[in-house]
């Protein structure tokens, strides 16, 4: 993510994302009644209204800017789109006033005007510019012949697989079984020479498979090779992709990090919670009486609660009374968890007094 331009006294911020993280981080800046512009596309009719069966007509873009209703992200197809009414366009191509779903796409730039930018706005996209300039990781859990793929980004974990060898069973031949093997390291290091942006690989699965597979790396993708770390776990597949997470080896490392350090807070506060221990709250009740009181030490909000002001409100008092505020991301499990309990939680310097 990069800004381009800044304008403190009218509120705009006009912004380049790079990366689908980027367009996550937007999703969750970007708020209702906020005045968003970017470049967009329609075809225009003939003016003369004569209709050829093979003119589609002229394909135009211009910039247009839509008073936000909605913003949604589409992590799948890697669109964030904006929908409002149109206040900035031409108005002999679009009509002022009227409904429109701007797509708001990567290297485009994006211009955002808001009454007010919260301060965990603005720490929101100087995370982002700061984290975009971290390297990516990918984490191959793999188990005899199967691998699953997590690549870590900034929101959380997108899976790639599970890629399957034909290496098991009992009926093939010891040739034919390295030949399979062959095959199978083959299509994964393919697999993971295609994410250009990566530049640390943690092969992680229980048994000798991993080993296997960095010595063929060794051999024959050298480059991969380099940027390998070996991590053993108790299982592959998902598993034990999430077993990395958990202890911490991408953020030991200096990487994508963040995801692993937020499903450890989570992790560290269910563990409390296990214990049926005194010192934490859920819940924005009883988190909101442990903040007003100073006993919250370290709150946790869902990313989805932050445009709450309520939230924003609590998220401020907590930092003022020289507590810590995590942002969690709702895409992965520690987010999921994290909801379950309300979406907001705390550990505490001391148990709340009840009544």
């Amino acid at each position: 993510m990069r800004i381009v331009y800044q304008d403190k006294k009218k509120g705009v911020i006009e912004v380049v994302p790079e990366t689908l993280d980027d367009l996550w981080h937007l999703s969750h800046i970007i708020e209702k009644g906020d005045l968003v512009s970017s470049l967009t596309s329609r075809r225009i009719q003939d003016s003369t209204g004569e209709r050829i069966r093979s003119d589609r007509g002229i394909k135009k873009t211009f910039f247009m800017g839509v008073r936000v209703d909605d913003i949604s992200f589409h992590k799948y197809t890697g669109k964030l789109r904006a929908t409002g009414t149109i206040e900035v366009g031409p108005e002999d191509l679009v009509p002022l006033g009227s409904f429109h779903t701007l797509d708001l796409k990567l290297k485009n730039s994006i211009k955002i005007q808001k009454e007010h930018w919260s301060k965990w706005n603005l720490k929101r996209l100087k995370d982002s510019i700061k984290s975009s300039k971290k390297p990516t990781a990918l984490i191959v859990a793999i188990e005899d012949d199967v691998a699953d793929i997590g690549i870590i980004r900034q929101y959380g974990v997108d899976y790639y697989g599970p890629i399957i060898g034909s290496v098991s069973g009992k009926r093939i031949v010891q040739k034919n079984r390295k030949q399979a093997i062959n095959d199978f390291f083959t299509e994964l290091a393919e697999v993971i020479k295609g994410f250009k942006e990566v530049n640390t690989v943690i092969l992680a699965g229980p048994g000798f498979s991993k080993g296997d597979f960095h010595d063929f790396l060794v051999q024959k993708y050298a480059e991969i090779a380099k940027m390998t770390v070996l991590e053993s776990t108790g299982a592959g597949g998902r598993t034990g992709i999430t077993e990395v997470l958990k202890k911490g080896v991408i953020e030991k490392m200096a990487t994508e990090g963040r995801i692993a350090f937020e499903i450890r807070k989570v992790e560290e506060l269910l563990s409390e919670i296990g214990k049926s221990s005194k010192l934490v709250a859920y819940g924005k009740k009883e988190v909101g009486e442990a903040v007003q009181t100073g006993a919250a030490e370290t709150l946790l909000v869902i990313d989805e609660m932050v445009r709450e002001r309520d939230i924003e409100k609590l998220m401020d008092l907590t930092e003022n009374m020289g507590g810590n505020v995590v942002i969690i991301s709702s895409e992965h499990d520690g987010g999921k968890q994290l909801s379950a309990l309300g979406g907001i939680a705390a550990t505490l310097r001391y148990p709340l007094t009840r009544t």
